[in-house]
């Protein structure tokens, strides 16, 4: 099962499932891999990454085939879970993002 596989309509309840899987599956503070695809806009391409200053990362962009999407790993070293989901949060918050 995909970990951001959202079974419920309850956001604080997802959350609260998601950080027990992450906390589960994971052995913090580490590097977490987070992937992202949205629409060719540079200026939501900039949000995503004022989303991570200030944390150490490692990010690829590469463009769809026909130029329209773009697709966005970030390597990020994240200390908890907490910060995995504040970073989603954030992230889910930017229009026209598709969290993977």
């Amino acid at each position: 099962m995909d970990i951001l596989e959202q079974t419920t309509s309850d956001p604080e309840e997802f959350y609260a499932s998601l950080k027990e899987k992450l906390d589960a599956t994971h052995d913090f503070p580490e590097d977490y891999l987070f992937k992202f695809i949205i629409t060719n806009d540079q200026s939501k391409i900039t949000e995503i990454y004022k989303v991570f200053d200030g944390i150490k990362t490692t990010i690829s962009n590469r463009d769809s085939k026909n130029g329209k999407y773009t697709s966005m790993n970030v390597n990020a070293f994240v200390l908890d879970a907490d910060q995995v989901i504040s970073i989603y949060q954030k992230v889910a918050k930017i229009e026209g993002v598709m969290m993977l």
